[in-house]
């Protein structure tokens, strides 16, 4: 009886167990969820929580509401002009309608990324192919994609429930010899330009240099000027004194200039002068003053 007992109490508290295990589940922050009744939703977008479900007739199904990220493998696309690029892009994408996300892959997350794949390609495709090739290589990657990524997330919000968050491109490639094409349009673009800048340099040089010659000649113009205008002022001043200086003793002032000549005449070395006794020199030793000494 004792045994029998010690059983049904086992059993019920297994039972509880169960019951209690099975009714229970816990949504995470993460995470969104749908409740099922036999594979119908009759409970949508459940919150993160302790929330409770009738075991066997009731399923959840918890989806990952983080960003994810699907990295494309690089595709090949023709621009405006039918020029072939190679592009290397991913996708950031975020679940946000359970639902919608549910009916659409059944929650499985690799039949989104197959379902959304296809799209980022052709949205991609459109893209490149409306513009040339110059404008895909000077134009900022993330400009470039803002068009995409917005019509993208409009059409997979209606048909998958996810929003597509953003469409980067890691890298642009050119075919080889579109490379080299480009390669070699941008070289002599570049040549045409360093020959135009060049010759402005030139210009400009050239103009400099006439402005520099003909400022250097108009300064020594004035120059000049000023020079003669200052030598003439000293050649009159000095005749002034030299004048004034004659009117005090005119008798000395004509020996001394003599004497100075004779100095400047015997600046060498074996020089001699041979001078009349009657000459203007000796008038000074047969003057008075000097019979006397």
């Amino acid at each position: 009886m004792i045994n029998n007992r010690s059983l049904f109490i086992v059993g019920g508290l297994a039972a509880i167990a169960w019951l209690a295990s099975n009714s229970l589940y816990v949504v995470d922050e993460t995470e969104r969820a749908v409740k099922l009744r036999f594979g119908e939703i009759i409970e949508e977008d459940i919150q993160p929580g302790l929330h409770v479900k009738i075991p066997i007739t009731q399923t959840v199904r918890t989806f990952d509401t983080r960003v994810l990220t699907l990295d494309t493998d690089p595709s090949r696309y023709l621009t405006l002009e039918q020029k072939a690029v190679i592009v290397d892009s991913y996708v950031q994408w975020q679940v946000i309608n359970p639902t919608r996300y549910y009916e659409a892959t059944s929650g499985d997350e690799l039949q989104a990324v197959r379902l959304i794949g296809p799209r980022v390609d052709e949205s991609l495709r459109n893209e490149f192919g409306r513009l040339n090739l110059q404008q895909i290589i000077s134009e900022k990657r993330d400009d470039l994609m803002t068009g995409p990524t917005e019509d993208l997330n409009a059409l997979m919000r209606d048909e998958l429930g996810v929003a597509i968050l953003d469409i980067r491109v890691k890298r642009i490639d050119l075919p080889e010899d579109v490379s080299s094409a480009v390669y070699e349009r941008m070289r002599s673009e570049r040549e045409r330009q360093a020959r135009e800048w060049r010759a402005q340099g030139q210009e400009e040089s050239e103009r400099i240099r006439a402005n520099a010659d003909r400022r250097r000649q108009v300064l020594l113009a004035q120059a000049r000027a000023r020079s003669e205008t200052l030598r003439g002022e000293g050649d009159a001043e000095a005749a002034a004194i030299f004048s004034e200086a004659y009117g005090k003793d005119e008798e000395f002032f004509s020996f001394w200039r003599s004497l100075d000549a004779y100095r400047q005449s015997f600046e060498g070395d074996g020089n001699m002068l041979v001078l009349d006794p009657s000459s203007d020199f000796f008038q000074y030793l047969k003057s008075p003053a000097a019979t006397d000494q």
